[in-house]
C-alpha cells in the first residue's frame, strides 16, 4: 500500500532514517503522525460520530422502555463505545486485517478518545439542571446532549492530538488506510 498518497506533507518519505527503520521515517517524532489540529479534529469527529449514534440510540431505547436514568445512561455509554469501536473495526477489517487483530487496533485507537468524550458529555448532561429528567420531546434534552457533544469535541481534540503525536490513539489506524 502506498502511504505517500494518504500522507503527503508528513514524515512518510519512505527513506531509511538514521536508525534504519525503513519506510517509517520519523514516526516517533513530533509531526510524524500528522499531529496537526486538522488531523486531531478528524480523529475526534470520527470518534464523536460513533459515540453520538450509540448514545442517542441508547437514550431512545432506555426512554422507550421507561428505564431509569442509571440504566439508560449505562446502555447509552455502552452503545457509544460499541459504535465508536465498530467504525474503526470495520475500516481496519476492510483493509484486510483479521478480526482479532482489528479488534486490538480498534481498542488501541479509540478507547481513550471515547472514554474522554463520554466522561465529558455525560458529565455535562448530569450537571445540566433538569436534563436527566427531560424527555426526548423536550428541547432541554437535545440542548444538553448536543451541547455535551460540542464541549466533548473541544476537550477530546487536544487529547487526540497529543496521543497521535506519540504514536497512540488514531495514529495506530493510519497504517491501515
Amino acid at each position: 500500500m502506498d502511504h505517500s498518497t494518504h500522507h503527503s506533507g508528513t514524515a512518510h518519505d519512505h527513506a531509511a532514517p538514521a536508525g534504519g527503520h525503513k519506510g517509517h521515517g520519523g514516526h516517533h517524532g513530533g509531526q510524524a503522525h500528522g499531529t496537526t489540529w486538522a488531523t486531531a479534529m478528524k480523529a475526534t469527529l470520527h470518534c464523536l460520530t460513533g459515540c453520538a449514534i450509540g448514545e442517542i440510540l441508547g437514550m431512545v431505547i432506555g426512554t422507550a422502555l421507561m428505564w431509569g436514568n442509571v440504566q439508560t445512561m449505562a446502555l447509552a455509554i455502552s452503545l457509544a463505545f460499541l459504535f465508536g469501536y465498530s467504525f474503526t473495526l470495520f475500516a481496519v477489517v476492510r483493509a484486510g486485517v483479521s478480526l482479532k487483530a482489528a479488534i486490538k487496533v480498534a481498542l488501541a485507537a479509540d478507547t481513550v478518545s471515547i472514554a474522554v468524550m463520554e466522561l465529558v458529555d455525560n458529565g455535562i448532561i448530569a450537571l445540566t439542571p433538569g436534563a436527566m429528567d427531560a424527555h426526548l420531546s423536550d428541547g432541554l434534552f437535545w440542548y444538553a446532549l448536543l451541547g455535551g457533544f460540542a464541549v466533548a469535541f473541544v476537550i477530546t481534540t487536544p487529547v487526540n492530538k497529543w496521543m497521535i503525536g506519540r504514536g497512540k490513539g488514531h495514529a495506530v489506524v493510519h497504517a491501515y488506510h
